[in-house]
């Protein structure tokens, strides 16, 4: 499989977990994305991500190669099952 990279151009992007709106890309640095998650996002989806609250002042989460599915032009898929 070919190592994913993230840019510039991912920033915006929504990041879904099938129909689920998970958050949105809103930095990308050295090709990998940081993540700023809904509001709404249950504790356990977080945990699998591996975005669970150990610093608590976190506002973004870096968004694991092995989590990605795929990346089209409007979004970023996340694997459904983790």
């Amino acid at each position: 499989m070919q190592e994913l990279t993230f840019t510039d151009d991912d920033e915006g992007k929504k990041v879904l977990r099938g129909d689920d709106s998970v958050g949105r890309i809103v930095d990308v640095e050295h090709g990998t994305a940081y993540v700023d998650p809904d509001p709404g996002l249950t504790e356990s989806i977080k945990s699998k991500l591996g975005w669970s609250d150990g610093a608590s002042d976190a506002d973004t989460y870096p968004l694991q190669e092995e989590a990605v599915e795929r990346v089209d032009d409007d979004a970023v898929h996340i694997k459904e099952r983790l």
